[in-house]
């Protein structure tokens, strides 16, 4: 019976050899050395206590994660080989002591949001026997609020099947035809700064978990409002979702206050012009498109394109500007390219300045 267990949370960028030594050395060794010693022998049981962040992956516990994916990874080692082998791979427990000793109530509110919720000593006991009981491999003893994960908007792919699928009509009826730096541009400039200033104190929010947005005081910096690096690292996964913006895992330690980090958010997106779409259509669709590029992380092959057939026609863009041409057939181009759609605008491109041979 193989329960070691040791914690070294941290954020990935904080992630040392030394916080791997730490879980993998009691974790992985010690299992891996049982296994060598005892498998020579007549064993009734052999059984691993691992835990579910191998599984679902866990904010902070990447280390944590791996090493208890070792274990599962043993079990089914063993069992392929003809050996007893069970690997438990627990959720978490609802103790004072012990490994959740140090979770703290937002810890707790955290894990609820996700889905997961605590178990209790006489669950954990039940689920334990009936693992053992009836000889099963490697298992998740963990409890699950499947509710809350119907509503998720993400779950992770071993959970998928426990979920109401959504069908394709009701999910294409709830994403927004416009993005969210759109609704943002088509607000007068007074109302701009209030709307991002809400959209992150919402989020706070909900990070906090907190049911008003107004608990939010937009002067008082994160790290005074319950903020830790785990919950920091949250808040910038939902921001990101929320704008579509790249941002920094130091979001909040970088902008200190809502206040601050509104004005950033509202910087990124750049000249917005004085709402009610007043800009020619040719430069809101570029203004989408630097949006959609840089929320992106296209891969090498797809960058090199990208940078290639922009060269290309801003390279032609400046021939055209400086050769001669009549001022009223550039009016009437610009007119043209004012009430051209999308798909006009690109096919004006490619006719005009010729499509990028690479």
């Amino acid at each position: 019976m193989h329960t070691a267990g040791a914690l070294a949370d941290t954020t990935i960028d904080h992630l040392d050899t030394d916080a791997l030594a730490t879980t993998l050395t009691p974790k992985a060794n010690a299992a891996w050395w049982l296994h060598e010693l005892t498998q020579d022998h007549d064993l009734a049981l052999f059984v691993v206590f691992s835990s579910v962040a191998g599984v679902l992956g866990n904010a902070g516990q990447a280390n944590y994660a791996a090493a208890n994916s070792f274990l599962d990874a043993l079990i089914t080692h063993r069992r392929r080989q003809g050996l007893p082998g069970t690997s438990l791979a627990w959720g978490w427990w609802q103790r004072e002591g012990g490994m959740t000793a140090h979770l703290t109530q937002a810890d707790h509110d955290r894990m609820t949001r996700d889905g997961i919720h605590g178990l209790t000593e006489a669950e954990g006991t039940a689920l334990f026997d009936t693992a053992l009981g009836r000889g099963l491999g490697a298992v998740a003893p963990v409890k699950l609020h499947l509710p809350t994960l119907n509503r998720a908007d993400t779950v992770p792919a071993v959970l998928r099947g426990l979920v109401r699928a959504v069908r394709p009509a009701a999910r294409q009826a709830t994403v927004p035809t416009e993005s969210w730096a759109d609704r943002i541009a088509a607000l007068v400039p007074e109302e701009r700064g209030r709307a991002v200033l809400d959209l992150v104190r919402q989020q706070s929010a909900r990070v906090l978990g907190h049911s008003d947005a107004d608990r939010i005081d937009p002067g008082q910096a994160f790290k005074d409002t319950g903020f830790d690096s785990l919950t920091a690292v949250e808040f910038r996964n939902r921001v990101t979702t929320a704008t579509g913006l790249r941002l920094p895992a130091t979001l909040i330690f970088d902008h200190p206050t809502p206040n601050a980090l509104a004005e950033h958010l509202l910087a990124q997106l750049g000249p917005l012009g004085d709402g009610g779409s007043s800009s020619p259509e040719v430069l809101r669709d570029l203004e989408r498109f630097e949006r959609q590029l840089f929320g992106t992380r296209p891969d090498d092959e797809v960058g090199t394109a990208i940078a290639v057939r922009l060269r290309s026609i801003l390279a032609r863009l400046d021939a055209s500007a400086t050769a001669p041409a009549a001022g009223t057939a550039s009016a009437q181009v610009l007119d043209t390219l004012e009430d051209a759609s999308q798909s006009e605008l690109l096919s004006f491109i490619d006719k005009e300045f010729g499509r990028a041979s690479n």
